[in-house]
């Protein structure tokens, strides 16, 4: 059987002036191009099954090995499996923690990496698989937007990659301090840029960028989850918590805090590859229009995006929505158009989702340590107050993941006025405060970033 293909989410748009991308790529193509010409974003045209027994086979294993296996679905083509395995032992160097909250609820902290964020868990492998199949004679220029973690994961990943730029955009005035160090103070081939806007601005411009014909010489791709090199290793930790805590056929519940959507979304690959999931909860902050569309069948993208303490989560229309629309039999742009709906009846069916109040996940920060002395941040929380929502609309259920998506010590300021302490610092961002660098400001301005990049990169 041949290697997977990818196909464009804009495949069927039928719509006067619009030219469709139609071809099937390969995971390479789809890897290093980062989003279709027709800025729709690549699928696998189908998802690989996991079967039982195989899945039983990997009880046990260290998470390297569940990701070589569940990847290799995907990549047998592409990447010998020597190779494979060991391009995830090197990216997997760092524990994955279960925490045990009560009874079989736990919270499964991604938060260990270098970055202390679980985009650690998507760009390291990203970047090694970037690197072992770019084209050794092209420079690959990164373009990245990020509403918090993903910008220092990225970079960090990339940094010092020969043959590799990264350009990391955020919104200066939405990421916590101790990001925003993070983000500034990479160095190196890591150039950061402080948008003057929301995080949907600095997305636009990246989506912007990658359609300027002008640009197309510096081969351009993307880190963010519109890149599905980002969404396939985002699937792994699913089946290694499922693995680790369940009994032998039984499923579970999964709470996500969700942003841009890629992490839920390799959940609802992972349930696609035979992963036994009960239900996947989709709990966002108070950029609510996925809840409200499941709730009155209406797509409409907020915007602007409302400011909340889970900075990374305020998304007014996730890139990945176009993803969930294609799964389910619908198509929707990166405008927020939706040309077709998909099936909602079916969607409800497999998919929870629920806003939370900034009110809400400070409640929950204090009583989840009260009560069982466990720290959570603001997006763990937005994820914990999720699962305890669908406990209050369906009853109880058994074993329960909810994801922990960054460190608390991101944000020492929410949790030192909630808890009346500072989270200890982790390994890995005990040097931060005093490291040194400055981001590159610009303006919402698409004509300003373009400027910058060509000036930049006709240089390099």
């Amino acid at each position: 059987m041949g290697g997977i293909k990818y196909y464009s989410t804009n495949r069927n748009i039928n719509e006067a002036g619009f030219i469709p991308f139609k071809d099937l790529v390969s995971f390479k193509d789809a890897l290093m191009m980062g989003q279709a010409p027709d800025a729709g974003l690549f699928m696998p045209e189908r998802i690989p099954y996991i079967s039982k027994g195989e899945l039983e086979d990997l009880r046990g294993k260290r998470y390297f090995e569940v990701a070589h296996a569940i990847l290799e679905k995907f990549l047998y083509v592409d990447i010998e499996s020597d190779h494979l395995l060991k391009l995830c032992k090197e990216a997997y160097n760092f524990r994955v923690p279960i925490e045990k909250v009560y009874d079989r609820k736990y919270v499964l902290r991604l938060d260990q990496g270098p970055t202390a964020s679980f985009k650690d868990f998507a760009a390291r492998m990203m970047a090694r698989l970037m690197g072992a199949l770019k084209d050794e004679k092209k420079q690959l220029n990164i373009l990245v937007a990020t509403s918090g973690d993903t910008g220092s994961a990225v970079g960090e990943a990339f940094k010092g990659v020969s043959g590799i730029n990264v350009f990391i955009l955020y919104p200066e005035s939405e990421v916590s301090g101790r990001q925003k160090k993070q983000l500034d103070t990479i160095g190196d081939n890591v150039t950061t840029l402080a948008v003057n806007g929301k995080f949907d601005d600095c997305q636009n411009l990246v989506k912007m960028a990658f359609q300027d014909n002008d640009l197309a010489k510096f081969n351009l791709t993307s880190a963010n989850s519109i890149n599905i090199g980002r969404i396939l290793p985002q699937m792994i930790y699913y089946f290694y918590s499922y693995l680790e805590k369940s009994e032998e056929g039984e499923k579970f519940l999964v709470s996500v805090p969700s942003g841009n959507f890629g992490n839920s979304l390799g959940c609802e690959f992972g349930r696609r590859m035979g992963l036994p999931l009960h239900r996947l909860i989709m709990a966002v902050n108070e950029n609510d229009e996925f809840p409200q569309y499941l709730g009155n069948g209406n797509y409409q993208k907020l915007s602007p995006s409302k400011a909340c303490i889970s900075s990374a989560m305020n998304v007014g229309h996730p890139s990945n929505l176009a993803r969930f629309f294609e799964l389910y039999g619908g198509t929707v742009d990166k405008s927020g158009k939706v040309f077709k709906y998909p099936d909602i009846k079916k969607m409800k069916e497999n998919i929870y989702s629920r806003s939370i109040s900034d009110q809400k996940t400070r409640d929950t920060i204090k009583n989840v340590y009260d009560k069982y002395n466990v720290v959570l941040e603001p997006h763990g929380a937005v994820g914990w107050a999720g699962l305890e929502s669908y406990y209050h609309d369906n009853g109880d259920y058994g074993l329960s993941i909810s994801l922990e998506t960054a460190h608390p010590a991101k944000f020492p300021e929410e949790i030192k006025s909630l808890l009346g302490f500072e989270p200890e610092l982790p390994e890995a961002m005990k040097d931060v405060d005093r490291r040194q660098g400055c981001p590159i400001r610009i303006e919402n301005d698409y004509l300003q970033l373009k400027k910058f990049l060509e000036s930049t990169l006709e240089n390099k």
